[in-house]
């Protein structure tokens, strides 16, 4: 199915996950979930999708100069098409997120039709004092998992 409002060259491909049983994150230790790229630019990566979608960066900090627009419509789209009302960023091994790819997450929260619970799990010391001085900790979830 193609993503709509696009140029037509993000697929969702649902539960046709790429094949990475090997692939980690940078520390070595932690397996990557199977995953795809949502964005031609293949920075922001599917790890799930249903009621509760998990996106991620594969343990790779986001560039600055990432464009937000298109981000957001593809996010838009992979969560109105699986009726999402979670969606949760995997940002394990990331250590900062630009002040752009924050709006965007809290721009999740207000979709057409839809609002999902944003999630940020793993965030570095950096990224929560982040969230902490801008107060965004109170409109996006925030978890560790060990």
């Amino acid at each position: 199915m193609l993503a709509k409002g696009h140029t037509g060259t993000t697929k969702f491909r649902e539960n046709q996950m790429s094949e990475t049983p090997d692939a980690r994150f940078k520390d070595g230790e932690t397996p990557l979930p199977q995953q795809y790229a949502l964005t031609d630019d293949g920075i922001l990566k599917v790890y799930s999708v249903g009621p509760t979608t998990v996106l991620g960066f594969g343990g790779e900090d986001v560039p600055s100069e990432f464009n937000a627009a298109h981000y957001r419509a593809a996010i838009t789209d992979l969560l109105k098409a699986n009726q999402c009302d979670t969606v949760a960023f995997d940002v394990t091994g990331v250590r900062l997120i630009p002040s752009g790819m924050l709006g965007l997450l809290v721009s999740l929260k207000k979709l057409d039709g839809l609002t999902p619970v944003v999630q940020l799990f793993n965030p570095s010391p950096d990224i929560e004092e982040v969230l902490q001085i801008t107060k965004l900790n109170s409109l996006i979830e925030v978890h560790h998992l060990s």
